[in-house]
């Protein structure tokens, strides 16, 4: 009978470690899981800030440059992409228009050197810098955090939980093929 009992508590106690490395496991990634999805979101706020200071330097630009019109309306729709976006692919689709539209906008700027004396336009522009870099560093943080995830789920045990649960890998952000290519820069 203590030999029964022994094998009984034995079992429970194995039945135990494995539920409680079970319960740790999913906790574990949902917590990582959630912190990936928030990293996102804190991307999604720089690119919306982006987004709203955007209209201004634009208007500021056509006070100076109103023939200009072609780059304000490619401008115009990389927003409204990068507004309606809702996936990390669809977010780096939009977000090359938006910069492709941008740069376009920086070199009707270069062609008006009274637009860069303008206390309002050099406001803008310093917000704007200030923001690119703010999604340059939500970027890495997301990055980061997307590793650290997609990591924990390639480990064993928790490899086993992941597949079972529906936890999958998450992509990274990484540069367009646009961005690969050195932008010319011509004052003349």
């Amino acid at each position: 009978m203590k030999k029964g009992l022994i094998i009984v508590i034995a079992i429970v106690a194995v039945i135990a470690i494995l539920g409680g490395s079970l319960v740790s496991s999913y906790n574990g990634l949902v917590e990582k899981q959630a912190n990936v999805e928030n990293a996102d979101a804190q991307i999604q706020v720089q690119l919306q800030r982006r987004a709203d200071l955007i209209p201004n330097l634009v208007n500021t630009v056509k006070g100076y440059a109103a023939h200009e019109e072609g780059v304000y309306t490619a401008l115009a729709e990389a927003r409204t992409m990068l507004k309606s976006a809702s996936t990390p692919e669809e977010y780096t689709d939009a977000n090359a228009s938006f910069e492709s539209a941008l740069s376009r906008l920086l070199v009707v700027v270069e062609n008006y050197p009274e637009l860069n004396a303008d206390a309002n336009f050099i406001a803008l522009q310093d917000q704007l810098e200030g923001t690119e870099n703010r999604i340059s560093v939500a970027r890495k943080d997301y990055n980061d955090i997307a590793t650290e995830y997609n990591t924990l789920i390639k480990k064993f045990p928790t490899v086993i939980f992941a597949g079972m649960l529906g936890f999958e890998k998450v992509d990274l952000f990484e540069a367009t093929e646009e961005s690969q290519t050195v932008p010319t820069v011509d004052f003349e």
